[in-house]
């Protein structure tokens, strides 16, 4: 296959099984940028599925990157159950105060029902708009927070890391309800059109949690639900660290892991080689900051560590870029990228 005719889809899924494509994949995970492009307020870009998937199609028009993604913001799923989402200006929307104040509520719990909630419907419509513009073109990413790490905004970080120890009962229970949620969410987004999804699960990161902990709990969390999502999934540490439990991680059946810009990205490649797609690490934070220089010599460095062999996607190590980062840090990179991933790779 030539350069010419490998499109998105093509090139992610070749490096997905671990051979080298035309180029390294470039996933630019904008979500707040599309509001600037569109010349609408964060919360007024996000109350209607058109603006989204407009925005999306405008943006990898704009930057030439290898997806899109029907990401609106996390809290989404707090939203979903009821529960409170904060607005602002210039960064994502966040959830307000837990709607569970009582451990005992989890008794009570039932998973939102999600084409009959409006917020996650209107994710779904989104996504159906971008697969009817894009076709088999190119892939498009869905998300979906983990059952583990959801109940940090349902309950507080506190609260829920106390009923671990404390009442491994209702710690069940809520791993549970939020098991069959996350399943049909995620296949909810498949069917409408998602290639893919990406389980976000920061509270399994060694950053978060001690690895002995995690194996006891959002590994075996993340084994379930994966195994009954009916689609290719991703799982995405959201900044922490996952070098300590990239074994588990290739044993939860997930293809691909997105890792942090604190880790030796060299050394992540080498212990995923053959197991687990790499998608990562630009450091978001310091990208709002980068000269063009920085921006070239960042993905030149990334693509030096991780590129060779396949197995990897240049992406941000948060995956949700920053609404201060410049577009045209964004356009270096992607042309970066292209200059600097064309496989066979050049020695730098």
């Amino acid at each position: 296959m030539t350069t010419a005719t490998m499109t998105s889809l093509q090139r992610v899924l070749t490096t997905l099984g671990h051979n080298e494509p035309d180029r390294v994949p470039l996933f630019l995970l904008v979500t707040l940028h599309g509001a600037k492009e569109l010349g609408l307020s964060i919360g007024d870009y996000f109350s209607r599925a058109e603006h989204v998937a407009e925005g999306q199609i405008r943006l990898r028009a704009k930057f030439g990157h290898d997806c899109l993604y029907s990401f609106f913001y996390a809290p989404v799923e707090i939203e979903a159950w009821g529960g409170e989402v904060i607005f602002r200006d210039d960064g994502p929307p966040n959830s307000g105060t837990p709607f569970i104040g009582d451990p005992e509520q989890i008794l009570r719990l039932k998973p939102p029902e999600i084409e009959r909630t409006p917020c996650l419907a209107k994710v779904l419509q989104a996504t159906e708009m971008m697969k009817a513009r894009v076709g088999d073109d190119c892939p498009i990413i869905g998300v979906v927070i983990s059952p583990f790490s959801l109940p940090v905004m349902q309950m507080g970080f506190d609260r829920y890391l106390d009923l671990m120890e404390d009442r491994p009962d209702l710690f069940e229970r809520l791993m549970q309800v939020n098991e069959a949620f996350c399943v049909a969410w995620a296949n909810a987004q498949l069917r409408a059109g998602a290639t893919a999804i990406c389980y976000f699960d920061p509270v399994s990161s060694p950053t978060i949690v001690p690895p002995d902990l995690y194996r006891r709990t959002g590994f075996a969390v993340a084994k379930r639900t994966l195994a009954r999502i009916q689609g290719a999934t991703a799982t995405h540490m959201a900044s922490g660290r996952s070098l300590p439990i990239l074994g588990e991680i290739a044993q939860t059946g997930t293809a691909a892991v997105g890792v942090s810009g604190l880790e030796d990205l060299a050394e992540v490649k080498a212990a995923c080689r053959g197991k687990l797609t790499v998608l990562g690490n630009l450091n978001g934070i310091e990208m709002r900051r980068w000269a063009a220089a920085e921006a070239e010599t960042a993905v030149r460095e990334a693509i030096a560590q991780a590129g060779p062999g396949g197995g990897f996607i240049l992406s941000d190590n948060h995956g949700e870029i920053p609404w201060q980062v410049p577009d045209e840090v964004l356009l270096t990179i992607a042309e970066a990228t292209r200059r600097w991933g064309i496989y066979p790779l050049q020695e730098t």
